[in-house]
């Protein structure tokens, strides 16, 4: 049995980051502890994955602050990521129309 690499972008206050499990809270930001902090932007690692033809990935917000960075790494990577964290009813369409897959 093979394992699939699933290329995964967190994005926390518009930066891609590793946070370490359990310590992401809405009340008490002072509690976050990180594994890695990028000073790449989202859109690098979009285009890294579509370079690799790495498929199943996907950008995850985690609280406000992360549409613009989600936006730029669904153009980087058009129909190549799915993107979750805030979608609704409401906004679905206009996430896949950035470039989110189904």
């Amino acid at each position: 049995m093979h394992s699939q690499f699933r290329p995964c972008i967190d994005l926390h206050n518009g930066q891609v980051k590793q946070i370490v499990g359990g310590t992401l809270h809405d009340t008490d930001a002072g509690q976050l502890h990180t594994n890695f902090v990028s000073v790449e932007p989202a859109a690098y690692y979009a285009r890294l994955y579509r370079e690799h033809q790495l498929q199943g990935g996907h950008v995850i917000m985690l609280g406000p602050g992360n549409q613009q960075a989600a936006a730029e790494a669904l153009a980087a990577y058009p129909d190549g990521l799915q993107v979750g964290g805030g979608i609704t009813v409401d906004n679905a369409c206009e996430w896949i129309g950035r470039g989110a897959s189904k």
